[in-house]
């Protein structure tokens, strides 16, 4: 008698132990959901608004307003962060249902945008600096050193490569306007944050055209990313 009381009260704690696992997971996964849907929301369109209230970028006007070419830049970096959130949690929801390919897309993304984040503090300090000094090398081919080269060239291939890349992901599992808005905005920022500023100069408006074109779809993408992973059914496979 005692021996089967035995055997049935532990069968019954194995029982209820499986419930309690299982509510525990569901329940991390539900907050992993949230953060992803809440990063997503906030990343993407802070991110643009730091884009369109971007300073002039010649040396002279950036000596002038030192303290906001700083502050803008430092919100900037801060969303980028935030995006990079967003990336980290879409990772986690997803490493038990992407194959390895798919898992080397979301890592190039996450590193292209941590790249990003560095190039944009090394550029809202170094270029207030330099502004205070020597305001007519900001912005132009003269005033990169090796050090500062390899951050801009690193960024400037991981982050729309990254981006490029989940594009074909999303677009693979049904996602085709999230992946387009992600991977057109983030090479057309891309190429107007580096390539078109040292084309025409840090006097030229193009830049910051260029650069708002690609952050509107580009932040709209994080937007609907979040929709996306933010809700139970995520991706049909």
């Amino acid at each position: 008698m005692s021996s089967h009381r035995s055997a049935h009260e532990g069968a019954g704690t194995t029982t209820s132990a499986r419930p309690l696992h299982h509510h525990g997971a569901e329940d991390g996964t539900r907050y992993v959901r949230a953060m992803v849907r809440l990063t997503a929301m906030i990343g993407g369109p802070f991110f643009l608004l730091t884009v369109v209230l971007h300073p002039a970028r010649d040396g002279h006007d950036i000596a002038a307003g030192a303290q906001w070419y700083a502050f803008t830049h430092s919100m900037e970096a801060i969303s980028l962060l935030i995006q990079a959130t967003c990336l980290a949690g879409v990772l986690a929801l997803v490493m038990n249902r992407f194959g390895p390919r798919g898992l080397t897309t979301l890592y190039t993304a996450l590193a292209g945008t941590m790249l990003w984040f560095g190039l944009i503090v090394f550029d809202g300090g170094h270029n207030p600096v330099t502004a205070k000094y020597a305001p007519d090398l900001v912005h132009t081919s003269k005033d990169i050193d090796i050090e500062g080269g390899i951050i801009v060239l690193a960024a400037n291939i991981v982050f729309p490569l990254g981006y490029v890349l989940l594009a074909l992901l999303l677009n693979r599992y049904g996602q085709r306007l999230t992946g387009l808005l992600l991977g057109f905005g983030g090479v057309v920022y891309a190429i107007g944050g580096t390539a078109s500023l040292f084309g025409f100069g840090p006097h030229s408006m193009i830049t910051s055209v260029i650069e708002i074109a690609g952050a509107a779809p580009y932040a709209l993408g994080y937007v609907l990313l979040g929709r996306t992973f933010g809700r139970a059914r995520q991706l049909s496979t």
